[in-house]
């Protein structure tokens, strides 16, 4: 798999690495480069890219050409591909006017707690079909709570969250009273004391 162009949807906070997610843009697919087959997040080094101008972080919005070795999905994680080492290019971007083009459609987002027990996850009682969605939802307000946490809460056709934050940007965003479009990439982390928490890595 060598060349696939990806619409970066997310670069954000993994264990201070970089958890990066996109949509290919010949089939609408979701893809997670990872640096092993366990699903480890990538170094500052791996989630660059090269364009005229230097070697940067990818951001959301780039359109990106990548090399993957091998897919390695997880129960909890099937778009999980192993990169091959190769630098991955810049091949220009979208604009945020275009984001709606690659927006998902789930009923409901991985049920409606703020995680899923992974035991439920690998027994098949709960069957993760995919473990990143792009959606637009409503009522959305970024807070941090008593313990200093980075939230999001917001609703989704009719159901309540309320959701930690990966977002690098969470703070310039929140600082500044930027406005945003109500579109999250959500994803479904890794196990962590025995559940998979709902993340939000990206505020469009």
């Amino acid at each position: 798999m060598n060349n696939v162009e990806i619409v970066i949807l997310a670069n954000s906070v993994k264990h201070h690495q970089h958890c990066v997610a996109g949509k290919c843009t010949a089939t609408g697919q979701w893809v997670r480069p990872v640096s092993d087959a366990n699903g480890a997040e990538l170094s500052h080094a791996q989630a660059q890219c090269q364009n005229p101008h230097g070697t940067f972080n990818v951001k959301p919005l780039q359109k990106v050409l990548m090399g993957f070795s091998t897919h390695v999905p997880l129960a909890h994680q099937p778009e999980n591909y192993v990169i091959d080492g190769s630098m991955w290019r810049q091949n220009y971007r979208i604009s945020d006017g275009e984001l709606n083009q690659y927006l998902d459609q789930p009923g409901d987002i991985w049920g409606h707690a703020d995680r899923v027990p992974h035991a439920l996850i690998l027994s098949g009682q709960i069957v993760v079909g995919q473990s990143l969605y792009l959606i637009a939802v409503d009522n959305l307000n970024l807070y941090r709570n008593q313990h200093d946490r980075r939230r999001a809460s917001f609703s989704y056709r009719g159901t309540g969250y309320d959701l930690a934050v990966t977002d690098p940007n969470f703070d310039r965003i929140t600082q500044n009273n930027e406005e945003v479009k109500g579109i999250l990439c959500v994803s479904l982390g890794e196990e962590y004391q025995g559940d998979c928490f709902k993340l939000v890595a990206t505020v469009f």
